[in-house]
């Protein structure tokens, strides 16, 4: 069985979507960086030159500095499928990134985004 493309799909061309839905909802760039940092580990420099150098979403999650342990709160509904029943773990940390741009667009606060006791 082959791999599903989006593993292969650099994150550079997926990110300006993640912009224009959380900006068409009042929402930032640094709000967007923050969630992919909180998520993955990488710093501010680290995310860029990953964008810059068009990394594919496999090789992103799979060089992740720190993945976050609250991530696995992330529960719910993405594309169709529950996030908490994908087996697969690089499908599963791109669908975690994808709830979490859904929440800060939907206007949740980033405390709550962030699993923020």
């Amino acid at each position: 069985m082959s791999k599903h493309r989006i593993y292969t799909t650099s994150v550079a061309s997926v990110y300006p979507h993640y912009l224009a839905k959380a900006e068409k909802k009042g929402r930032t760039k640094a709000e967007v960086d923050e969630i992919i940092r909180w998520l993955t580990g990488y710093s501010q420099g680290e995310l860029e030159a990953l964008l810059n150098n068009r990394t594919d979403f496999e090789t992103f999650f799979a060089q992740a500095p720190g993945l976050n342990p609250a991530r696995t709160l992330i529960k719910g509904v993405i594309c169709g499928v529950r996030i908490e029943e994908i087996e697969e773990p690089t499908m599963r940390e791109i669908r975690y990134l994808d709830r979490l741009i859904d929440e800060l667009a939907k206007g949740k606060a980033m405390d709550k985004i962030l699993r923020k006791q």
